[in-house]
């Protein structure tokens, strides 16, 4: 996790974190009980940390031994950069390529950490702790709670499940994969971005934002045959900026040229 800086405390509403500075434009939202904020992260914790077992059936398949897949959960613990990893040496990968690959898909995680060090406000002692953590899951469970309190109760029981059934399954799986036989057949290397869509899915309320989960999509999917794993997932970033500068464009209209030079037209007579 990025290192943290301290987020300005409430707005003086108990139960609300400052957006930004105070004052009347601060977004402020009601407190949420502590048993509902458990349920959902235990919610989110349960359903992903399960589909370990996928990421422990394809590792054994593509030819690592138990003990590195179960080293790769332990130690890397972000499971989309897992799946790439021993996706692309199934594949036949040079392994060099495959970590790199798997290292920049899972560099997104550090800014994730930059918004989460801000309203987490975590102790520098367990900063470290914590960073092994900064996931989608976590992240998805953590921004949209009310308050700081209901922030780090989200974030530690996401990221306390997941972790322990992640790696627990991982351990299952790896040793079943013998049993299933082809894993290929099964198509359980889809579980975890099925999973994280059904997690992403509910945050896109705009339309800004669902055009440009849909560009990201478009792009990812085109790269995808001709680019090494990981990659057309970080290069389907471009959609934001390319989303938001056409938005700028159609906001701005074709006469706000014509208005600003006429404003600039007034100005020279005015002066």
């Amino acid at each position: 996790m990025a290192e943290q800086t301290a987020l300005p405390e409430s707005t003086g509403t108990p139960g609300a974190i400052a957006a930004g500075p105070p004052g009347p434009a601060a977004e402020i939202r009601p407190d949420k009980p502590d048993a509902a904020v458990v349920r959902d992260a235990l919610g989110v914790g349960i359903a992903v940390g399960l589909s370990g077992f996928a990421f422990g059936v394809t590792s054994a398949g593509s030819g690592l031994s138990l003990l590195q897949t179960c080293v790769l959960s332990l130690l890397v613990f972000t499971g989309a950069s897992q799946f790439a990893l021993v996706g692309a040496l199934a594949a036949g990968g040079n392994p060099y390529t495959a970590a790199a690959g798997a290292f920049f898909l899972g560099v997104r995680n550090a800014f994730y950490g930059l918004r989460l060090s801000q309203l987490l406000a975590l102790p520098r002692a367990v900063r470290p702790f914590a960073a092994h953590w900064v996931i989608d899951e976590t992240t998805a469970v953590t921004l949209p709670q009310p308050t700081r309190r209901a922030a780090r109760i989200g974030f530690t029981v996401t990221g306390l499940t997941l972790y322990v059934l992640w790696n627990l399954t991982t351990l299952v799986g790896a040793l079943g994969a013998e049993a299933l036989g082809d894993t290929d057949a099964w198509g359980l290397d889809a579980a975890s971005p099925a999973v994280f869509l059904a997690l992403l899915a509910p945050m896109l309320k705009s339309t800004t934002e669902r055009v440009t989960a849909a560009l990201a999509v478009v792009l990812a999917l085109a790269l995808l045959p001709v680019l090494p794993a990981g990659v057309p997932v970080l290069l389907s970033a471009l959609a934001a900026p390319v989303v938001l500068f056409l938005m700028g464009r159609t906001k701005r209209g074709p006469g706000t040229e014509k208005k600003s030079a006429t404003q600039r037209k007034k100005g020279e007579r005015l002066s």
